[in-house]
């Protein structure tokens, strides 16, 4: 994938990397947090958002609009293959705070699905549970699974 991402300022046991996204509206520290979820089968959450610097947490919900997505997710992209150099056993589970995020994902796992199937097996999440990711299928959540 040829996308410019940003460097790792902060990669904590490759569940906790943080960066900072340039652009726009400043410089804004981005987190994206590896989650525990269940053991058997294990499964992360894949947390993402703005840095809290006040309270020291992660907001899934700030809209930055720094002018930078496709930079930002790439180097989400980049700590899924760092995780799972860590943790080749674990699924990730990603879904966004809100419809509108999900989407947005959805809508970058569309763009880049034949790079992104060379090295995952991604499941979409419905109503009535996953399946195979299709294009063209609105989906609540994805479930990704190292090949």
């Amino acid at each position: 994938m040829d996308i410019e991402r940003y460097e790792i300022e902060n990669n904590v046991n490759s569940v906790y990397f943080e960066f900072i996204s340039i652009g726009s509206k400043g410089s804004i520290v981005k987190v994206i947090k590896y989650t525990k979820i269940n053991d058997e089968p294990l499964v992360y959450n894949l947390g993402f958002g703005d840095k809290n610097l006040t309270h020291e947490t992660i907001d899934d919900k700030a809209v930055t609009n720094n002018g930078d997505t496709d930079r930002v997710l790439a180097t989400v992209a980049f700590t899924i293959y760092a995780f799972y150099k860590e943790f080749p056993d674990a699924n990730i589970y990603l879904s966004g705070s809100t419809t509108s995020r999900t989407r947005l994902y959805q809508i970058n796992i569309n763009k880049f699905y034949d790079y992104i199937s060379k090295d995952f097996i991604i499941y979409g999440e419905l109503e009535q549970g996953f399946e195979r990711f299709e294009k063209g299928v609105n989906y609540q959540g994805f479930f990704i699974l190292k090949k």
